[in-house]
């Protein structure tokens, strides 16, 4: 390995850094404060270094590439870990446990994040999907006073265990009938590989699939999810909703890509029937929630089947229009607008609700415009966003998909996903709602205010919806380019 292809894994070797100076300070003197500033620098200092190996991108080692998309994504994963990071102090400061492994379960886990985005291999993607994975188990059944939590993590540990298991097999399935784990070589071998071992390849295929969709969350592999959203701290929550599964998408993404799977009809159509269900089964489950955590939860099967119906229209604009560059621009800004209103949907959660089982049913949310304006605001323009109305983020990723789905005449697709936005209206109107209900007890009790760090991170996060929807043009150039 030379010093470009070192240059060029900067922010890796920072976060490997970071974890290290975490150990040592463990082992030396525990103190959370400090743990807390040596993540916040650490994760600074590895966002600082995605703009420096933006000069040095490169294939480094056959493992992992270094490019200018995986970059961005993993500058997206670094703000929103230090938005996990901001939610966590909160949370820990008012509890007198010792907190220092968290911070260092949640430095590995980016670190997993990031190597996940970057791998061109089967090796490196189950290695950046381990350290993250390993590293979440832990970190939804930190410490906590009640066995929700913990309920959670064996939710989450059981079937992601299922999944790993499947995903390695696959990965020998595969190998056995291509001889190659690289994304590319398998490319270029599964026509072989079909011809002498379909058998072999097919079902190697079928469990990969399996095993992302279920760290996708998406229907049929789903049923983890709202009892782990429920029972994880929200922090953790809200991290598990962008950061792992915005990676996971992303390398599923580059899979389908180099690996030319695309060519494949019956993948596609398998594709197809996973987007389908989970945009329908995703809203109209949502429908039925009355805890905002659960409702974020369906409401997160709905968008990733969503964003399935990109990957299935690069298909159509590949053997049609030849021209793939709108496909990776609907990526890019879903993805980034998704991640952001969910960041500043479960901030406010985290910050009204806290860690109360009881006060997270939507009920426990009325008369929050009375009492907190800025955290009923940024909740508002969330939901919103969610649910696609003009001038969010939100509106300008759906049109995105509406696109490319009518350039590729995927008119199933794009019926049932009208459909399902339809849906979606009524159950984020029907948080929005609840928050101008005003009661006897509201007007008594006045204004009254969280703390400034609560209320500042809330209005950042509503900014960012609102730039995105209002002013996207930068942001669309950006993804252009990459």
């Amino acid at each position: 390995m030379n010093v470009e292809q070192l240059l060029a894994l900067m922010p890796l070797l920072i976060l490997s850094l970071t974890a290290v100076v975490l150990m040592i300070q463990a082992s030396i003197k525990r103190d959370s404060s400090v743990a807390l500033i040596i993540s916040a620098l650490g994760l600074v200092a590895s966002l600082w270094a995605v703009i420096y190996a933006s000069e040095h991108t490169q294939s480094v080692t056959i493992l992992l590439v270094v490019d200018h998309w995986g970059l961005f994504f993993t500058a997206l994963i670094l703000l929103a870990s230090l938005v996990t990071l901001c939610l966590s102090s909160d949370k820990f400061s008012l509890e007198g446990e010792r907190k220092e492994e968290f911070y260092l379960l949640l430095v590995l886990s980016v670190l997993g994040a990031v190597v996940l985005i970057q791998s061109s291999h089967m090796v490196g993607l189950l290695l950046g999907m381990e350290l993250m994975g390993v590293a979440l188990y832990a970190m939804i059944a930190f410490p906590e006073r009640g066995l929700l939590p913990l309920e959670a993590a064996i939710k989450y540990l059981v079937p992601s265990a299922c999944a790993s298991a499947m995903l390695l097999f696959g990965f020998a399935l595969v190998y056995a009938a291509t001889g190659d784990l690289s994304y590319a070589g398998m490319g270029a071998k599964i026509d072989s590989g079909l011809q002498q071992n379909p058998v072999v390849l097919v079902a190697g295929a079928a469990m990969i699939l399996a095993g992302l969709g279920f760290k996708l969350s998406v229907v049929p592999f789903h049923m983890w999810t709202p009892d782990v959203y429920e029972g994880a701290p929200t922090a953790i929550t809200a991290y598990l909703a962008t950061v792992s599964k915005g990676a996971v998408f992303v390398a599923l993404t580059r899979l389908y890509i180099d690996a030319q799977l695309y060519l494949y009809e019956s993948l596609t159509n398998a594709l197809v029937v996973i987007a389908l269900a989970s945009m329908l089964v995703g809203n109209w489950l949502a429908l039925r929630q009355q805890n905002i955590k659960r409702l974020l939860a369906y409401s997160s099967i709905a968008h990733f089947g969503y964003l399935l119906v990109v990957l299935i229209a690069y298909a159509f604009a590949v053997s049609v229009s030849g021209s793939t560059a709108l496909i990776g621009q609907s990526i890019t800004f879903y993805l980034a607008a998704y991640m952001v209103t969910t960041l500043a949907a479960f901030a406010v959660v985290a910050n009204v609700a806290g860690e109360d089982e009881s006060k997270n049913n939507i009920s426990a949310f009325e008369g929050l415009f009375w009492n907190r304006r800025i955290q009923a605001c940024a909740l508002t323009v969330a939901m919103l966003s969610f649910a696609g109305i003009p001038l969010t983020a939100g509106f300008i990723g759906k049109f995105y998909i509406i696109n490319v789905s009518i350039e590729s005449e995927l008119w199933l697709l794009l019926g049932i996903l009208v459909i399902g936005s339809a849906i979606a209206i009524y159950y984020y109107l029907r948080v929005v709602f609840a928050m101008t209900k005003v009661s006897l007890e509201d007007a008594h009790s006045g204004h009254q205010q969280g703390s400034n760090s609560q209320d500042i991170l809330a209005f950042v996060l509503l900014l960012g919806v609102l730039f995105l929807g209002t002013w996207p043009q930068p942001f669309i150039n950006l993804a252009g380019s990459l």
